[in-house]
């Protein structure tokens, strides 16, 4: 679209520049930190969550709220200001206090850290690509759940992005998938301010974003002013008419108003006082204060709580309506939000031992224990970077995830190895599915980036890696991992599973599930493996595998001369 551009009216500028003074104060006073992108992107924000955004500030995990990402973490104070100003539990204090030590107003947003920041964003292309995930999870539990005049999950995703989250190569596999999957409720708001750390993006971004995002499927509109914010209700009514996911080509100003206005000195570095001197006396702000939020936009903030705590309340009716006719699938509903798994999901698993059994494959036994899990755990879905045939990753008597048809399990990522885990990840934090993402171990490597922020938020995402040791010989060193299981255990939180047998690998899928605040990975083999003889009872029901080591063999003398400490296929080498 291109409108011409308005002038905000005065309370609303004053709410935006009280928006981009907050943002200069906070990083000047920290003495780091990231001013210019918060200054150019107040009047998006502030339209958003003023106009926009269904979100209660006093409920920040209302289910049926939007989901916000601010994909561009370093523009934090962004969204520190526009929390602080909704209402939620962030104070001026905190705001003080932003990139220092025990603050929760950390230099990017750290998901659990501070209610309303939804996902932990910082390393570039992350946030926008868990939003597909997000939004995927809405469609997916409207699926299930929604029934004919009764819309319990009916909500958006929003997300704002910079310059380096669509040059990052894990954006560019999840939005083709998203358009794919026709995720119509995704908007991202790309902040086209031609500026990076390095200089202008004429120097290394020169291409045309809004002709490779139409043609991956999604709408492409514009802003060509952000001071517009008639511009910006504008866009926002086309996103929501189409079923299309959305991008917004947002045309900004780093560091507007300032000094320092359109350059890179405003990107990475506080502005400087005189700098902020001149840019509030530009705008007719007293110079001398300091964190000033005048009572007039106090007040109109306030009005953004209320219509919150109204859109909850009205929520809130609307759901005790249809449990009075669903009680079943309200209750189902209210559990698969709170994280809480079935009465009886585990007994399956116990009930199997493949003890006097033939060889087996742990990935074979991987795919039973899916199929065993799957069948009492409606809320488990997955799949693999096109691999499934190879990572055993089906989920049986259930459909594919497709556009327009989201009641299926099994999710058809690609070779989109990075972008499934980030897409996993989004999954998790926005709540009510537990997935997993296949692929070959060797192929963890480029998922890491994810898989670590997966640990850093303790999110429970499972990722199932096949095909460990080097017994792929026949693809050749390319496909053998040597050193990603040292890597994989290099990461803080993260749980990692080697099991050695078919047994073991049932126990570890029942640890996985039973996880909530860390990530699983799961190192299968591709070769087959006797299980082992246990002399009574499975490994779940001796409760071995969940103390991470155990003792297979004793000494036969009964004092050891050597300890031979092996995991995964190489415990049958050790024997």
């Amino acid at each position: 679209m291109n409108a011409t551009a308005t002038a905000p009216a005065a309370l609303d500028q004053l709410c935006i520049n009280t928006i981009r003074t907050l943002s200069m104060e906070a990083v000047q006073r920290a003495n780091s930190g990231h001013p210019g992108t918060p200054m150019a992107l107040a009047p998006l924000g502030h339209r958003l969550f003023t106009r926009h955004l269904r979100h209660d500030p006093a409920a920040p995990e209302w289910a049926d709220r939007d989901r916000f990402v601010l994909s561009c973490g370093h523009a934090s104070m962004l969204l520190y200001s526009l929390l602080h100003l909704s209402g939620y539990d962030l104070s001026l204090d905190d705001l003080k206090n932003f990139r220092q030590l025990n603050s929760p107003t950390a230099g990017h947003p750290e998901r659990g850290e501070v209610p309303g920041v939804e996902f932990t964003t910082g390393p570039l292309g992350q946030g926008v690509s868990s939003a597909v995930g997000m939004a995927l999870a809405e469609r997916m539990l409207a699926a299930r759940f929604n029934r004919d005049g009764h819309d319990v999950v009916n909500h958006r995703t929003w997300v704002i992005a910079s310059d380096g989250d669509l040059m990052e190569g894990v954006s560019s596999e999840s939005a083709s998938l998203a358009a794919h999957l026709g995720l119509g409720r995704l908007t991202v708001f790309w902040d086209d301010n031609k500026i990076t750390i390095d200089g202008t993006t004429a120097i290394s971004f020169t291409e045309d974003v809004g002709a490779r995002y139409a043609s991956y499927g999604w709408q492409v509109l514009h802003i060509n002013d952000v001071e517009d914010l008639e511009a910006i209700d504008e866009v926002v009514a086309q996103a929501k008419a189409d079923d299309r996911p959305t991008l917004v080509v947002t045309r900004t100003h780093i560091g507007i108003g300032s000094p320092l206005q359109d350059t890179s000195k405003a990107h990475g570095a506080p502005l400087g006082a005189e700098n902020i001197r001149t840019t509030k006396r530009g705008w007719g702000w007293p110079e001398d204060s300091e964190f000033l939020v005048p009572d007039e936009v106090r007040e109109e903030y306030a009005v953004v709580a209320e219509e919150g705590a109204a859109d909850n309340a009205g929520w809130t009716a609307r759901f005790d309506t249809y449990r009075a006719a669903y009680p079943e699938l309200a209750r189902e509903f209210e559990r698969q939000l709170r994280g809480e798994l079935p009465s009886g999901w585990a007994d399956d698993l116990v009930a199997t031992s493949f003890e006097g059994s033939g060889e087996l494959a742990t990935r074979q036994t991987s795919g039973q224990a899916i199929e065993l899990l799957a069948a009492r755990v409606p809320e488990l879905i997955g799949g693999s970077a096109d691999l499934a045939e190879s990572n055993l990753t089906h989920i049986p008597n259930t459909s594919n995830v497709e556009a327009g048809s989201y009641e299926g399990r099994t999710l058809n990522f690609g070779i989109r190895e990075h972008a499934m885990a980030a897409i996993v990840n989004g999954v998790h934090a926005h709540g009510g599915l537990r997935a997993f993402g296949a692929t070959f171990l060797i192929f963890s490597d480029y998922m890491r980036p994810a898989v670590r922020l997966s640990a850093l938020m303790g999110l429970p995402s499972i990722w199932v890696y096949t095909h460990d040791s080097i017994f792929v010989g026949e693809d050749g060193p390319t496909h053998q991992p040597i050193e990603q299981l040292a890597s994989l255990r290099a990461i803080p939180n993260l749980v990692v599973l080697r099991p050695a047998e078919a047994n073991e690998t049932l126990a570890a899928w029942k640890l996985a599930l039973e996880q909530t605040d860390r990530p699983v990975a799961l190192a299968l083999t591709r070769q087959k493996l006797q299980p082992f003889q246990y002399g009574g009872g499975s490994v779940l029901q001796g409760a071995q595998v969940d103390k991470g080591a155990y003792v297979l063999r004793e000494a036969s003398g009964g004092t050891p001369e050597v300890i031979i400490v092996a995991t995964g296929s190489e415990v049958h080498l050790a024997l």
